[in-house]
C-alpha cells in the first residue's frame, strides 16, 4: 500500500479497496482521455477499458501528454496501454481499438462501474448517452473548446442525461476540429478523474444535476443547476420501458 499512502491518507483504506475493485471505461484517448487515464491508473483502479480507433498525430502532442514524438502514426490504444502499464502494472488494461458505434457500445461498457466521456464530437456522445441510459451506467461527461470547458456527472434516472444537457447548447459545436488551449484540457480532465474517484469511493459530492463551466481565459468558474426534462426521448424510451 506504500504506492497509495498519500491517497489513503485522504480516502482511507476502504476507499482504496473500492478503487482497486472498480472497473472504469474511458471512451476516447485524446486530450481528455489521455490525462484521465493517467490519473485513474495512478489512483489504482482495478480495471481500465480504453477505447480509441485513432493514431497519434503531431498536432496532438501539445495537450495529449501520454504520447511522445516517437509515437506519431502509432495506434493510440497500443501506446496508451504500454505507458499506463509502465505507470502501474497492477491495473488491468483492456484495449479496444475501434470507433464507438451503436453496434459495439453496449459490449464495451456493459461491465463498467463508471464510464468517462472523453470524446471529441457530439454524435459519438449521443451514441454513448443512449447506451449509458439503457444500461443505467454513471457517466462523467467532459468537453473542451478554446479557453472553455465543462464537466457534469450523469446518473440515469436521477439526473438529466447527456441529450438534455446538449439541448442547453453549453458549448458550440466544432466544425472540422475543436481548437483548444492545452492546460484547459488538463483542468477538465482532472475534474473528470476526481468525479470518477468520488463516485467509486462514495466520498464527496459529485457534479450530479450540475454543469460546471470553466472559462480559463478569465478564470471564471460557474455552476449551472440542471433539471430533468419530462419528455426527454432517450430517458422516456429506455427508463420507462424498464420500469414497466
Amino acid at each position: 500500500m506504500d504506492r497509495y499512502s498519500r491517497q489513503i491518507a485522504v480516502i482511507g483504506r476502504e476507499g482504496q479497496e473500492k478503487l482497486s475493485k472498480a472497473r472504469v471505461a474511458v471512451i476516447g484517448l485524446g486530450g481528455l482521455g489521455s490525462l484521465v487515464t493517467l490519473y485513474l491508473v495512478g489512483a489504482g483502479v482495478g480495471e481500465l477499458t480504453i477505447v480509441d480507433y485513432d493514431t497519434v498525430s503531431i498536432s496532438d502532442l501539445h495537450r495529449q501528454l501520454l504520447y511522445r514524438e516517437e509515437d506519431v502514426g502509432k495506434p493510440k490504444v497500443e501506446v496508451a496501454a504500454r505507458r499506463l502499464h509502465d505507470l502501474n502494472s497492477t491495473v488491468r488494461i483492456r484495449s479496444v481499438g475501434e470507433a464507438l458505434t451503436e453496434d459495439n457500445v453496449d459490449d464495451i461498457i456493459r461491465d463498467a462501474d463508471v464510464v468517462v466521456d472523453a470524446l471529441d464530437n457530439w454524435l459519438s456522445r449521443q451514441v454513448l448517452n443512449e447506451s449509458i441510459v439503457r444500461l443505467r451506467k454513471p457517466l462523467v461527461h467532459g468537453a473542451v473548446n478554446g479557453w472553455y470547458g465543462q464537466v457534469s456527472t450523469i446518473i440515469p434516472g436521477k439526473t438529466p442525461c447527456l441529450y438534455e444537457l446538449v439541448q442547453l447548447k453549453s458549448l458550440p459545436q466544432c466544425v472540422g476540429f475543436c481548437p483548444v488551449v492545452g492546460p484547459v484540457v488538463g483542468v477538465v480532465a482532472s475534474i473528470e478523474a476526481l468525479e470518477v474517484i468520488k463516485l467509486i469511493t462514495g466520498i464527496g459530492e459529485p457534479l450530479t444535476s450540475r454543469l460546471l463551466v470553466i472559462d480559463g481565459k478569465n478564470w471564471i468558474i460557474d455552476e449551472i443547476r440542471l433539471s430533468r426534462v419530462e419528455n426527454c426521448p432517450v430517458c422516456s424510451k429506455y427508463l420507462k420501458s424498464k420500469e414497466k
